[in-house]
Order: structure tokens, then sequence, then C-alpha cells
């Protein structure tokens, strides 16, 4: 039997990575990576396959960026031909990047059953292009594996069959849990320059290639800044800086830039303080996750993120109105608090002063969640033979 799976940004490289392994350990099963090529930049894409441990991609459709809709007709139009020559019996999609809509598209039209991993999430906001996807892709999938139990609540009530659906848990938890043993100290060397480094020259005299050792082994913020609602808007992009600039004041700042923030600051010319404020260049995930276990406070509009701060247990400020991944505020570490810096400056000081937000693990975030789902496709792999 033949799963192909689809990865294309950043996030589904983690979430892919411990499904394959579990895989593995399948007798029977050949599988098959499209990189559909949406994250182009080395430091957000290849150095992932390397430290994740994933295999090199069967096909890369090296899609690049583009429009919504140019991006999304270049993958469909790219990856069918390959799905017509590999007849997979199953496959795998990841999250709601637009790779994910596009190549279940494909097989739908194509009648290629779809399992859709990280299913059933809703942030109710269709402004947000990841809704779309995740719409879309959940009405499409015949495999819907949840991480959590609100995402079974919301299938239900658009209608999915309770059949098709399995609770299953977070699967970068998964890669979470074997990686964060590698996040140490011996990484950190790299971002004080007194290892390899993985951030290549920088492309903005704002950023730095390495970090003062004294700040990294200290308390500081973490940030990472993409969504278009923030960095799009040069006012809101203004404001954030600005606010990020006075918190640095009481606690370090380390942000490492997003290609699309950094393209989004260049010409703005904001007062960023250099000394307290820290822009880097894109760094890979074992050194993202050897800064974010030790950060006093993470600040983010990144779904993932909010994921992993709950389950480490570190302080998570959101810049967004609203989440699709509740639990992570219902019962993780992460607080909403939109677009008001206010808001924003409040949520710090209550954390410095010892009394913010705690938060728990939710159920099923405990490393296995790409077992079960290991599970789940070899029975339904058997059952698709028992039917021929």
């Amino acid at each position: 039997m033949h799963i192909l799976h689809v990865v294309g940004a950043r996030p589904n490289f983690m979430k892919a990575a411990p499904v394959i392994s579990a895989l593995e350990q399948r007798n029977g099963l050949r599988q098959t990576l499209v990189h559909t090529g949406q994250h182009y930049n080395a430091n957000m894409s290849d150095i992932f396959f390397d430290q994740l441990g994933i295999p090199k991609p069967d096909f890369n459709l090296e899609v690049g960026s583009g429009t919504h809709a140019q991006q999304t007709a270049q993958i469909m139009s790219c990856f069918e031909p390959v799905v017509l020559e590999q007849k997979p019996d199953l496959v795998l999609v990841y999250g709601d990047v637009n790779s994910t809509v596009a190549t279940a598209l494909v097989c739908t039209k194509l009648g290629i059953p779809i399992g859709h991993v990280e299913a059933g999430l809703r942030s109710y906001d269709r402004k947000m292009p990841e809704e779309i996807n995740r719409l879309l892709t959940d009405q499409m999938a015949d495999l819907l594996f949840t991480p959590s139990i609100d995402g079974n609540e919301n299938l239900g009530r658009e209608g999915i069959d309770a059949k098709k659906v399995h609770l299953v848990g977070n699967v970068m938890i998964d890669t979470l849990m074997r990686l964060l043993p590698k996040a140490n100290d011996e990484v950190l060397k790299e971002l004080t320059g007194n290892g390899p480094g993985p951030t290549g020259p920088t492309q903005n005299q704002a950023t730095e290639d390495t970090l003062p050792h004294q700040l990294i082994h200290g308390p500081y913020a973490l940030v990472t800044l993409h969504r278009p609602s923030n960095v799009d808007d040069p006012a809101m992009l203004r404001s954030i800086i600005v606010t990020l600039n006075e918190i640095s004041q009481k606690l370090p700042v380390i942000l490492p830039i997003h290609p699309r923030t950094r393209q989004r600051l260049q010409g703005l010319n904001l007062p960023i303080d250099n000394a307290h404020l820290k822009l880097i260049e894109p760094i890979g995930y074992l050194q993202f996750l050897a800064l974010q276990r030790r950060a006093k406070i993470v600040i983010t509009d990144s779904g993932g993120i909010q994921e992993e701060t709950t389950y480490l247990g570190v302080p998570c400020l959101t810049v967004r109105e609203n989440t699709e991944r509740p639990v992570t505020t219902v019962i993780g570490t992460n607080i909403l608090v939109g677009q008001d810096m206010k808001k924003l400056k409040d949520e710090v000081n209550l954390i410095l002063s010892g009394t913010g937000k705690k938060g728990t693990i939710p159920p099923l975030w405990d490393g296995k969640a790409s077992e079960r789902i290991a599970v789940v496709v070899e029975k339904w792999l058997n059952n698709k033979v028992d039917r021929l």
C-alpha cells in the first residue's frame, strides 16, 4: 500500500516528520514525500528537513511565492501529474496552508482518498485565508485527525460523519518532545557566534547574525510576527515595533525576522533600540526551540507557537483577535491581546510581576499522536483491501 505525504510550509514539516516515522514501522507500506516548495527560503525550508530527520522529498514542485490564487493554482497544476503517476492509496495533507487545500482539491477531483492531519480547528474568522483552507479541506477529507476535542465538536456542527473523525492529539508536540533534549546550550552557541551558525548573510542593516551570550542566558522575550494583519499595515507594524521597543527597556526582546516581516520593515525607518530589541535572521527549529523553552515570555501571531508554549509552560501573548487553537487559551498558557498594544504591555507587566496566567497541557498532547494516526491509517488501508 502506498501513502503520499504533502508538505509545503514550515509547520507542515514538523507535523509530517513524526507521522512518516510512525508509518515506517508498519510492514508493507510505501511512502512518498512531495514538497510543494511553498516555502522556498533555505532557512525556512531546507534546514527543517535536516533538523527534523525528514527524508529528502521525492518530488519538489518549487512553486515559490505568489498571490493566494496564483500559488494555489500552480500547486494544483504541478501536483496533478505527480499524483496521477504515483497512484497512492491515500494522500496525507497537513495543517491549513495553500498546499493543503490545493492538493486536497486535486485528489478529490481524481477520486483519491485524503487524510487531513490537524483537522477541525476553527477561528471562525473567514477573513483569514487559512480558515477557508481548513473548512474546504475538512469537507473533502476521508480521514480527519483532530488535535483536541474542540476539533471534533466543530466537525460535528459542520455535518462531518463522526466515523471519519479521529481524536489523536497534537503531532507537533510529538516533534517537540523528540527534539527538546537537543535544544540545549550547544545549539545556543550557534546563536552567539561560537558555532557554525544557521543564518546566512544579513539582508537588512537592522538585523544581526548573532546574539550576545549574556542575553540568551538571561531573561528575555521571544517574538515572531508574520500575519498580514500585523505586518502588511504600516501603521500597525509601526505600533507593534514601538511597543516592543518599550517592552525591551524592561525585558530584552529577540525577534527572528520572518521574510515577510523583514520586507515590510524596509523603508519604514522605525526607531529600533538595537541594544535591547535584537532583530536576527530566520533560525532553524532547534535554535528556535532552545530560545523558546528559556523565554520569560513569547509574543507571537503564529498558531503553532501557541501550542508549543502551552506544552512548555511558557507564557504566550498572541497578537491576534482570535485563534483556531482555543484549547491554548482555555487550558494552556496563551492569552489573546489582539492589536491592543496597551493590553500587550499590561500582560507583560503581569508576567514580570509573577502574577501572569498559568496553564496546563491538554489531553493527548503526550508525544504519541503520530502513533495513533499510524494505527488508524493501517486499519483503514486494510479495510480498503478487504473491500476490493
